[in-house]
């Protein structure tokens, strides 16, 4: 599965400079696309099948393909880069010494915690997040007081949320733990859309408002070791469980690279936070 690229973004995931210094060559007319100068802005191209040169070299290889599995930490935004200058999960990345163009698949609330996927392969992004794809996403909700078997129904028909009815969710009480305001309650909710803070939202329907939210599982994928600010390698396994189509449908894609067998160890990035 091919696809294209803004310019900008393959030569800074070859390395060749940074997105700002790479508009900065294509305006000077240093960067070829298919043996034409390339001036204007937001040129795409395909890295496995368009000829690129700047300066007259050729960029010979693509980048290595990588799909990393992150414990996001609360006070980290899930984008590429953020306005009010706030530490993102790209960020995290870069710290770690990975270089490339890698961006989330999905988002997470800055107020949240848990997995969430990184890559630089774009078709592997555009597939896996896609709504239509319907990918399950596990949360672990710890809400203000105890729901009762009604709220829960609710929770599992659906619920209105600014205008729309979510869709059906798979909700149990896993706990509940006395706190010294009165009592909270541990939710395992399994959803399959991705609408904006959407637990957050359907716990406010209900009247038992979320005091802390973390994502356990994405798919099939799932790691309880994986550390605040760490990641690790996903697996080919674990890849072709998020690639797996739906029944009747074929399977992985052939754009997907494949990482090494073995789980590696996951890489510290930040310190865990209180």
């Amino acid at each position: 599965m091919s696809t294209t690229i803004r310019l900008n973004k393959l030569l800074s995931a070859f390395g060749v400079a940074s997105r700002r210094k790479a508009d900065e060559l294509m305006a000077q007319g240093r960067v070829e696309l298919n043996g034409r100068v390339v001036t204007e802005l937001g040129t795409k191209a395909d890295p496995d099948s368009d000829e690129i040169k700047v300066d007259g070299r050729r960029l010979r290889s693509a980048p290595v393909k990588r799909y990393l599995l992150m414990n996001k930490p609360v006070g980290v935004m899930s984008t590429r880069a953020d306005p009010q200058r706030r530490t993102t999960v790209v960020d995290l990345v870069s710290q770690a010494g990975l270089s490339g163009y890698f961006y989330p698949v999905g988002r997470l609330d800055y107020d949240s915690e848990g997995l969430i996927i990184l890559t630089n392969d774009g078709a592997f992004a555009q597939r896996v997040s896609h709504p239509s794809y319907e990918l399950e996403r596990t949360y672990e909700a710890l809400v203000e007081g105890v729901p009762d078997e009604r709220d829960l129904e609710r929770l599992r028909k659906g619920v209105p949320v600014e205008g729309e009815r979510t869709q059906p969710a798979r909700v149990q009480l896993k706990r509940v733990m006395p706190t010294k305001r009165g009592e909270q309650s541990l939710l395992e909710i399994v959803i399959h859309e991705g609408r904006n803070r959407q637990i957050r939202r359907m716990a406010d329907a209900i009247a038992h408002p979320v005091a802390r939210l973390k994502r356990v599982r994405i798919g099939n994928v799932t790691d309880s070791s994986l550390k605040p600010g760490h990641f690790r390698d996903l697996t080919h396994g674990e890849i072709r469980d998020l690639l797996k189509a739906k029944p009747g449908e074929s399977g992985v894609s052939d754009g997907v690279g494949k990482p090494r067998a073995r789980r590696p160890a996951s890489r510290r990035v930040l310190k865990s936070r209180p």
